[in-house]
């Protein structure tokens, strides 16, 4: 089995992959003042509970945080004796990836970019909710050509609340109305609603320049909560992408 660990700006995603099926997959937060021995205890016991310690050969890292990427490789070294491959620019892909400087791609962008070439018709446009909402856009070629990054809602949110005196701090929702009727609801239809009018325009531009519709794929946390509010709705929506996409890249690198 194969152990997948999507380190991101907020919360590490792990899987667990037995061939080509998700058997297991676990979100915690991301937390820079954790040790490598605590990411090893950590790792190890999750596994030991859902009995996979036995079972997890071999791992594969994405990672947008270069401070934990070394601290977890060497916790699965020390912990689980596994040598982990690293996913960067620099390995082999399903994919060209044809920007000015490909060494600034993320890890995540890159899986995410496989994934949508392998699993779905392109030219592909990922739209991936995370600390950031990036688009990941592969062309007709097989291309990863780049994309848009752009705060995502929960720095919005972060940022209403810490740069103003009277907004509130508030989880993301989808809001009941566009009219919000209380500062709440305010805030939320600016946020989720005034974020899905801006992918709309994002696609509608992206797939002008790319000069044919795209297949339009959303994956992160928040993607079922805007797609109700997108007058192009998303063809699909797979809260997977990344992990698969890291897969991908393991087996064609093994």
């Amino acid at each position: 089995m194969l152990l997948v660990i999507d380190i991101g700006n907020t919360n590490i995603t792990i899987g667990v992959f037995n061939n080509s099926e998700i058997v297991h997959v676990w979100r915690l937060s991301t937390n820079l003042s954790r040790t490598e021995d605590e990411y090893g205890i950590f790792l190890k016991n999750l596994l030991r509970e859902t009995h996979l310690d036995k079972d997890v050969k071999s791992a594969v890292i994405s990672s947008v945080v270069v401070q934990l990427t070394e601290r977890i490789e060497t916790a699965l070294n020390k912990y689980m004796n596994i040598n982990p491959f690293i996913i960067s620019h620099k390995i082999k892909t399903n994919i060209k990836l044809k920007t000015e400087n490909p060494s600034q791609i993320g890890a995540d962008r890159i899986a995410n970019g496989c994934a949508a070439a392998k699993l779905y018709s392109v030219p592909a446009i990922v739209v991936d909710f995370g600390t950031a909402t990036s688009f990941d856009i592969v062309n007709e070629n097989n291309e990863f050509i780049g994309g848009i990054i752009t705060a995502g809602m929960k720095i919005q949110a972060e940022a209403l609340s810490s740069k103003t005196s009277k907004l509130p701090k508030l989880s993301i929702e989808a809001p009941s109305s566009v009219i919000g009727k209380n500062t709440i609801d305010a805030m939320l239809s600016g946020i989720v609603i005034g974020h899905a009018s801006m992918i709309d325009g994002l696609i509608t531009k992206c797939e002008k320049e790319l000069g044919t519709k795209a297949s339009i794929i959303a994956t992160g946390g928040y993607s079922s909560v805007i797609s109700k509010y997108l007058n192009r709705k998303f063809d699909y929506i797979n809260p997977d992408l990344t992990l698969i996409g890291a897969k991908i890249l393991y087996d064609l690198n093994s």
